[in-house]
């Protein structure tokens, strides 16, 4: 797993933000598109791709791509 993937799986949770939107330091929370239904689909991808299960609660700890990403290395 490295932070280009992991990218690439969190911006195809998106319908309307390009791409090149998502960098390891972008605060996926300040995303025009960020919504609730968002979170929730991270969560089921996460848990599908990686086989790692956060909490929502754990989620929320985090800001940046790169936050979540670490935590999600973290959990592997």
């Amino acid at each position: 797993m490295n932070i280009e993937q992991f990218i690439r799986d969190f911006a195809s949770q998106f319908d309307e933000t390009d791409l090149s939107e998502f960098q390891p330091e972008t605060i996926y929370r300040e995303l025009e598109e960020w919504s609730s239904l968002n979170a929730l689909a991270v969560l089921n991808m996460i848990g599908k791709k990686y086989a790692v299960l956060l909490k929502p609660e754990e989620m929320r700890q985090t800001s940046s791509v790169l936050e979540l990403f670490e935590l999600v290395l973290s959990k592997k």
